[in-house]
């Protein structure tokens, strides 16, 4: 029996408070009274607001990092497509489901923030903790406890879903020479130590490095800037592997296709532009958090070369072109 995760069981919770007992009249009366004239509105940049048919798209397009990496994990199933029969049927469905799961609870608990907290206090909570402010209104001086243990048992599962799949990743591009070597060994247990490591270690980087804001003269950490650093340089991949239907489909018109792209050529393309659109809007109005993130990127491509060159020269291997079931996996 599948049960549903730590994360879905927290945010439902959330919802279900938020709907059935933090709903009140003030907070519905403020939100929905006139639901279609605009309010509230901050400046976006010199000259652009939300009020504006630009700047509304502008605010949509930089308020998708949140529910972007939500639903960042759909793709982590593909990781285990070697082990899962039929896996042209059962990782497509597991990724729409997945993904339609994550949006409707999502919308949900955007319903659940609106029905107990006035719009006002919806952006100014403090740290943009939004549900943190919700459960504070429902429950007055212990909200912010509650929700504290609830995103730490969300943790525990997602960090769960991440170390198993990222290392298999880095263990992957070993065996293919497209890594460090160490990272493409196993243990006596069969599992890859290194990368599990080496991901740990590069995890610690992230979230541990202090930051100052000589504006506001606080002090703060990387961790809450990752949000807008992993969407902007996730974006880009994306855009480039769904960018490769069109290109395979061009260079290797009578390869097998067990997945099928639905609305082909539409739906990518359709794709392609939206978050390209999203993509320019981060970069253009986020360049402190965006920016640093493509730098990181960047910084691959030498080691990538680098290794490339140092296996070619030590190893006089040809690097393989494709990874057994075993190896991938």
């Amino acid at each position: 029996m599948c049960l549903p995760s730590p994360r879905r069981l927290a945010l439902g919770g959330l919802i279900v408070l938020g709907i059935l007992v933090g709903r009140n009249a003030a907070a519905i009366h403020t939100n929905f009274l006139n639901a279609w004239q605009a309010h509230g509105i901050d400046s976006l940049g010199p000259g652009l607001t939300a009020g504006s048919l630009a700047g509304l798209l502008v605010a949509l397009c930089l308020s998708q990092t949140g529910s972007l990496f939500s639903a960042d994990s759909w793709h982590n199933i593909a990781f285990a497509a070697g082990e899962v029969k039929r896996p042209e049927r059962s990782v497509t469905l597991a990724m729409v489901i997945g993904a339609s799961v994550v949006i409707v609870l999502y919308v949900l608990a955007n319903v659940a923030y609106l029905v107990t907290l006035p719009l006002e206090a919806i952006q100014h909570a403090p740290a943009d903790r939004v549900g943190t402010s919700t459960l504070q209104a429902i429950f007055p001086g212990v909200g912010t406890s509650v929700m504290a243990a609830a995103i730490m048992i969300s943790t525990f599962g997602t960090i769960n879903a991440l170390t198993l799949t990222g290392a298999r990743v880095y263990y992957a591009m070993a065996r293919q020479r497209l890594f460090f070597p160490f990272a493409g060994k196993l243990n006596t247990a069969n599992v890859p130590a290194s990368s599990l490591k080496l991901q740990g270690l590069w995890a610690a980087l992230l979230v541990l490095p202090r930051t100052h804001d000589p504006a506001t003269l606080r002090w703060g950490n990387l961790y809450s800037n990752l949000l807008e650093y992993v969407i902007s340089a996730a974006l880009i991949f994306y855009i480039l592997t769904v960018a490769g239907v069109f290109r395979l489909r061009v260079k290797r018109p009578d390869a097998p296709r067990p997945y099928r792209t639905i609305g082909y050529p539409v739906t990518p393309a359709l794709y392609i532009l939206v978050a390209s659109t999203i993509l320019v809007a981060l970069f253009t109005y986020r360049p402190a958090t965006t920016w640093p993130g493509l730098l990181i990127v960047m910084l691959g491509i030498p080691i990538y070369f680098l290794i490339g060159w140092a296996g070619r020269k030590w190893s006089g291997v040809t690097v393989p072109e494709t990874v057994d079931a075993q190896d991938a996996t």
